[in-house]
């Protein structure tokens, strides 16, 4: 969710909120002016009533409301000591609606000419359901005109006023350590933003330079390590031609250059995947991975023949993947290459090719690897002098780099699964 949509989410919500709590207060409110206004009218009517009848002493008969809205009853003097006038909210039949409709009534006491008596006065009320559906609407109508205008606000406003951060956001998304181009801030007057682009320079600059400082390292580390490796092999190798060593001199002479060679290796896979994690392979193009791994297949036939290993490619459909060239290269031949060491005699290896997907399945021991460390650096399942452990990890570096989903899994049989996004 983006940012201005996100605090429009939050505002809307605690609109809708003040204005619940608003509205209820305004209501109760409301209603209590309209009753302090109701009964001042019927005190005044009261007592205009009260007058008239001093006047007129037949209305002292008058005890229904009939055409009129108030009604006299003669009571006893007992009774009318102890009465106090009364406000009440009643209903009374009204013939104009054809129903009964709210009526606020007073109840009080007078005297005249030594009797008492007691006055009724209805008067006309809002209906509660009328005013609480009329307030709703009302304020549903100011909600939606707030919330348009937040919109509007954020759409045109806000939006203006943010755009420096957004276009900030796209220069650091297409942003590259591997070729980092100079960012061009766009200029604003906001304090925050202003501080934000120079933090963000001296980041980058301090990432860039480090990232430089890095990749030279392990790229004169890497060459310095190789010839001296180089070196020494080729003088082992020159020594081993001498024909004046005894077998344990022999053995121990190819225990070393055994080891010294497996130093080369580890050397070039850790350089590799230095370079992996770095994304130095920026050159792309498109990968046809079923040629890519029928040529695969076929170098490897060698290998599968000394091992009397049987091997299927199933091509359902032409896979084309945009990706480096190099990397498709010994992201393949891993995967091939594990499936073969990683087997045994008389096994199988059967490769399946689809649009989107690679999937590797091949014999070996019988039980699940490890899943959680099986792509770790280093990890072996069995100690060996040939491998480095590092051909999962790389394979793992690749399809991090192109986000590719890559798997495990283990059903009498071991399943690598590959998916192309």
């Amino acid at each position: 969710m983006k940012l201005l949509n996100y605090t429009t989410s939050y505002l809307s919500i605690s609109f809708l909120i003040v204005i619940s709590i608003w509205a209820t207060i305004f209501y109760y409110a409301m209603l209590d002016e309209i009753y302090d206004s109701i009964d001042d009218g019927l005190d005044n009517q009261k007592g205009l009533v009260i007058q008239k009848a001093a006047r007129d002493s037949t209305l002292l008969n008058k005890n229904g409301f009939e055409e009129s809205d108030y009604s006299i009853i003669r009571i006893p003097a007992e009774k009318a000591t102890t009465f106090n006038d009364v406000y009440i909210d009643t209903s009374m039949y009204m013939q104009n609606e054809k129903s009964f409709e709210p009526v606020r009534m007073l109840k009080t006491v007078f005297i005249q000419d030594g009797r008492y008596y007691q006055l009724q006065i209805v008067t006309s009320m809002v209906e509660e359901d009328d005013l609480i559906e009329e307030l709703l609407y009302a304020l549903l109508w100011l909600y939606l005109g707030m919330i348009i205008t937040i919109l509007v606000l954020n759409n045109f406003l806000l939006k203006r006023i943010w755009r420096p951060f957004y276009r900030l956001l796209t220069t650091l998304k297409n942003f590259r350590l591997e070729d980092p181009l100079p960012i061009k801030y766009e200029s604003t007057k906001v304090d925050e933003f202003k501080l934000l682009n120079e933090t963000i320079q001296k980041l980058l600059q301090s990432n860039v330079d480090t990232y430089t400082s890095q990749m030279h390292f392990i790229e004169n580390a890497s060459h310095e390590l190789q010839t001296p490796l180089a070196i020494s092999i080729n003088k082992l190798e020159r020594l081993a031609e001498y024909n004046n060593f005894s077998k344990e001199e022999l053995a121990l002479l190819a225990s070393a250059l055994n080891n010294l060679e497996r130093l080369t290796r580890l050397n070039r896979a850790l350089l590799l995947l230095s370079k992996i994690e770095n994304r130095q392979f920026s050159i792309e193009l498109e990968i046809n991975m079923n040629t890519l791994i029928r040529k695969i297949v076929e170098d490897f036939s060698d290998q599968l023949s000394y091992n009397s290993l049987a091997i299927n490619v199933d091509e359902q459909e032409s896979c084309i993947i945009k990706m480096n060239e190099d990397l498709a290269v010994v992201m393949v031949t891993n995967l091939i290459k594990n499936a073969i060491v990683h087997n045994h005699p008389n096994g199988f290896i059967n490769i399946t090719i689809t649009k989107k997907s690679l999937v590797i399945v091949n014999s070996g021991i019988e039980k699940a690897l490890n899943v959680k460390q099986l792509f770790n650096r280093f990890y072996k399942q069995q100690p060996s002098d040939t491998s480095t452990g590092l051909g999962l990890a790389i394979v793992k570096a690749i399809t991090d780099l192109y986000q590719f989903k890559l798997s495990y899994s283990y059903n009498n049989r071991h399943i690598i699964h590959l998916i192309f996004s």
